[in-house]
């Protein structure tokens, strides 16, 4: 292990706050970079009135509590949700459901519209919610919005184009007239993440609302108020209130009724949630769309720039503090170009802002619990232990906030290291070095995950050459994970263990419906007529068949 000077990271304290080195800072740490922030507190933004305007309408006869990961204090008291809570929010939104369902599409995609343009307009907002509930850097917190109001626009823009009657060729061709129609599900059961709280609501669900569904929603208790306040601006936006129902509680109470009702579940967490969600679903024979876990690779090739490489590694690895599912958790780099990308990405990484504030300025910000600490460290202190090298990062921050970790880099990681192959979604990344690329496709797939993963190249060709031979559902060329995931007019998602189904584009918003084929038969049926008896009708077919084949019809 080098010393703690070798491997610090600058801290950014929050304003009104004493310096980190003046508040039991670690000894050797670099010296801090206090943000340019202001002094907001969470009872300045998290006041009672927001918590009463946000939580009307849920369905809940209990109560519970958020709580704000800088410092552990609680953010609000909210309603909780029994069994019966989640029985009534599914029965009234079916109710309302079967209204919006008439609703025509264009004027459903309206909605989408409007609500994208209150988002923006109103984002400080819900940025300062993200970062309360979360821990994020607000620039981390900033991608939610982006990501949302991209799906607000596309699917805004292209719902009438997905759910359209479509004309189909017939059995026989002019006489059977066939339409494919999009029915909507009915009513969406929805569990979404703590980590993405607004991108992974909302930006799920707005393509089920422009495809007529309803939906009834359980957020992570911890990050409700975000989910909340998208829900009161798509019920500004035109939303009508029973069609978007929230239901809270702990997650093995609440989540499984979900599934009960559910006309389709969709899920985003991880993968040993999601099979029992899958279970669930599969006893009813409703559908099911899982987003699971990751263990993501990035592939440095030997002709890569290692300065952007570098770059690109600081923001894949350690964005939202690394609890991403499409984040990095594992970099291999040729071996020729080892010594200069690590040195690189060693020193941006040390260089990164630790902070709290509610303004732009930090570059990571904190774990979301206990529980992603605890794996971190047990990852961390395990793989230096059996022999790993700590190149960056390696500690907890307490003198920041409760849940703070330095971004960590290892070097030397084997297996049986916890961190090999385990999940860690936290600010870990171990680098591995590889001779030819055929080695560095094998031991990137070499893993039940197949959720993301990123090829860095001067030649591009040759990127997307090796991101074919990536079992992932995204492969990014010269990117992390934004380039695949913010182009949502294609589909994204997970291949093994990472799940089922996919979100954005066509599939994004198909999922939500039920094909359904109308076939009008005209003048002929297709049976014997014109007094023909089977066996001529039989001969009939056949030449008509070899005809159709003839004539290339489909």
């Amino acid at each position: 292990m080098t010393d703690s000077q070798d491997t610090g990271t600058r801290t950014s304290a929050p304003a009104g706050a004493a310096p980190a080195a003046d508040r039991d800072a670690p000894a050797g740490g670099n010296p801090v970079a206090r943000a340019a922030a202001g002094t907001r507190t969470a009872a300045d933004v998290v006041t009672p009135h927001l918590v009463t305007r946000l939580t009307r309408g849920v369905t809940g006869s209990g109560r519970t509590a958020g709580h704000t990961p800088f410092t552990g204090e609680k953010l609000a008291d909210l309603p909780e949700s029994t069994p019966e809570d989640v029985a009534t929010a599914f029965e009234r939104a079916r109710t309302a459901q079967r209204a919006w369902a008439e609703v025509p599409v264009r004027r459903r995609a309206a909605v989408l519209l409007r609500f994208h343009d209150l988002v923006l307009r109103r984002q400080a907002e819900v940025l300062d919610l993200i970062q309360l509930e979360t821990g994020k850097a607000r620039l981390h917190a900033h991608e939610e919005i982006q990501a949302v109001a991209v799906a607000a626009r596309h699917y805004g823009r292209k719902a009438p184009a997905y759910l359209r009657p479509r004309s189909h060729t017939g059995v026989v061709p002019t006489l059977t007239k066939v339409t494919e129609l999009r029915q909507p599900r009915g009513v969406v059961g929805q569990i979404a993440p703590w980590n993405y709280p607004f991108e992974l609501s909302v930006g799920d669900a707005l393509p089920a609302f422009a495809a007529g569904n309803a939906v009834v929603m359980k957020p992570d208790t911890e990050t409700a108020l975000t989910a909340l306040w998208a829900r009161e601006q798509l019920i500004e936006a035109g939303l009508p209130p029973e069609v978007w129902q929230v239901v809270l509680g702990d997650g093995p109470v609440v989540g499984p009724e979900v599934v009960k009702h559910a006309d389709y579940v969709s899920f985003t967490g991880s993968t040993r949630t999601g099979r029992e969600v899958a279970q669930g679903a599969a006893a009813r024979l409703v559908g099911v769309s899982l987003e699971l876990g990751g263990k993501n690779a990035m592939l440095v090739l030997d002709d890569a720039d290692v300065d952007k490489a570098a770059a690109g590694a600081v923001r894949g690895c350690f964005s939202s503090a690394g609890q991403l599912c499409i984040s990095i958790e594992r970099l291999y780099v040729h071996a020729s170009i080892a010594d200069a990308f690590l040195e690189r990405f060693a020193a941006r990484t040390k260089a990164m802002r630790l902070g709290n504030a509610l303004a732009y300025g930090a570059d990571m910000g904190s774990l979301v619990g206990e529980r992603q600490l605890e794996t971190v460290t047990r990852h961390v202190d395990e793989a230096v232990a059996k022999g790993a090298t700590l190149v960056a990062g390696g500690r907890a921050r307490p003198d920041i906030g409760p849940l703070f970790y330095e971004p960590t880099i290892l070097d030397g990681v084997e297996p049986p290291m916890a961190v090999c192959e385990e999940e860690t979604f936290g600010p870990v990344v171990s680098v591995y070095r590889f001779h030819d690329v055929d080695e560095a496709v094998a031991r990137a797939n070499a893993t039940p995950y197949g959720l993301n993963s990123s090829v860095w190249t001067r030649d591009g060709r040759r990127g997307r050459a090796v991101a074919a031979r990536l079992r992932t559902g995204t492969v990014n060329v010269n990117e992390a994970y934004a380039a695949g995931y913010g182009s949502v007019q294609s589909p994204m998602g997970g291949m093994g263990d990472s799940g089922l189904g996919r979100r954005h584009g066509s599939e994004g918003i198909l999922k939500y419906t039920e094909a359904q084929t109308v076939a009008h038969q005209r003048l002929l049926p297709l049976a014997p007529s014109f007094g023909m008896d089977d066996e001529k009708y039989a001969a009939f077919m056949t030449r008509s068949l070899r005809a159709m084949k003839a004539l290339r019809l489909r």
